[in-house]
């Protein structure tokens, strides 16, 4: 098939290679310094496996012309780019989300962001064997990173495919369903937590209602003992930025933990450092669980806060603050006395 003028060439290279035909178009026309005659400077579009693929690039090209060097980057240097531009504006426990998003990305890592198409990007979801919440976090990852990618000349706009990954049916089959603490597990805590003070953070998680990424993350500067509350200054989402209330059941261990050493965190390790979340869930979260004879995760305490908040009549507006749910309906970061005392009374029924 004879392509038009301008289209542009594709050739079969010679030898055995992965990737053998060579798409190829015309730049601009110069004159030959030595012969005084006109010649074509030329640029590759790419190398493709089949002659099908190298012709369907030089359509694209043609139908938006882009910048072929910008469009040599691959996915890793669009990683990079984009997160050393984009952490610095989230939170440690959401930069932690993408770092562990990317990890599933391995396949295509090396591959040019102009090469990789939603076969490849349905493919990692679908055989991840990744539970909802880490696969939303993939596709609001590659999402943003094909976003860059556009904005920054790297593809073009109808090369981001992203909105179209499915992950309803993908992911592990065996998907963890989140459950409450009954109140029986919620007694045996209490009886256990003499036993080991690490079952008290348990307990900090199930009438505080917060993330452990945020209690993990919680500086003894931003913990009021004498009014009883902290704050949380970093979080998965706007309405995550709050004030929490402390309950008068667990203000023993925030007044323990508190005053336990000099570590700049509320909680710490036994040598007083900074908890990172897979220390604390495989050291101390899991094998306390397992101790219990139970089988839960720590954003099931989250649940429990939130049902027991339920249960006990507490307004749903002020079930929202003390967890930071989105409709909250509290975009200031100003709380007045009396909101603080209504906060602590909702806190205090459970």
């Amino acid at each position: 098939m004879k392509l038009p003028n301008g289209f542009g060439s594709v050739y079969k290279l010679s030898g055995n290679r992965r990737n053998p035909y060579r798409a190829i178009v015309t730049e601009r026309w110069l004159i030959d310094s030595d012969t005084g005659k006109w010649k074509q400077k030329r640029k590759t579009i790419g190398y493709y496996e089949s002659k099908k693929d190298a012709l369907q690039a030089l359509a694209d090209y043609n139908k938006s012309p882009y910048d072929v060097d910008a469009s040599k980057v691959t996915f890793a240097e669009v990683y990079d780019r984009w997160s050393d531009e984009h952490f610095p504006t989230v939170s440690e426990s959401n930069a932690k989300g993408y770092r562990a998003a990317y990890l599933l990305c391995d396949s295509i890592s090396n591959k040019r962001m102009a090469d990789i198409k939603l076969d490849d990007l349905q493919y990692i979801a679908d055989n991840s064997g990744k539970n909802t919440p880490t696969l939303r976090k993939y596709k609001v990852l590659v999402g943003l990173m094909f976003k860059y990618a556009v904005i920054h000349d790297i593809i073009t706009p109808d090369m981001n495919k992203t909105q179209y990954i499915d992950i309803k049916k993908a992911g592990n089959p065996n998907a963890y369903n989140r459950e409450p603490f009954s109140k029986k597990e919620i007694d045996t805590v209490w009886k256990m937590h003499t036993t080991n003070v690490y079952f008290n953070v348990i307990l900090i998680l199930i009438y505080s209602g917060c993330r452990i990424s945020e209690l993990l993350d919680l500086k003894k500067e931003n913990v009021n003992i004498k009014e009883r509350w902290f704050d949380i200054t970093a979080s998965k989402t706007d309405a995550g930025i709050r004030k929490v209330p402390i309950s008068d059941k667990i203000l023993p261990f925030f007044e323990y933990w508190y005053n336990l050493n000099d570590c700049e965190y509320l909680l710490s390790t036994p040598d007083a450092q900074h908890f990172e979340y897979r220390n604390y869930y495989d050291s101390y979260w899991k094998p306390l669980i397992e101790q219990m004879g139970m089988n839960h995760r720590p954003h099931d305490t989250r649940h429990t806060c939130i049902s027991l908040l339920a249960e006990a009549g507490v307004d749903e507006r002020l079930v929202k603050k003390i967890v930071g749910h989105k409709g909250q309906g509290v975009t200031q970061q100003v709380y007045t006395h009396f909101e603080i005392e209504a906060l602590l009374d909702a806190i205090n029924k459970i």
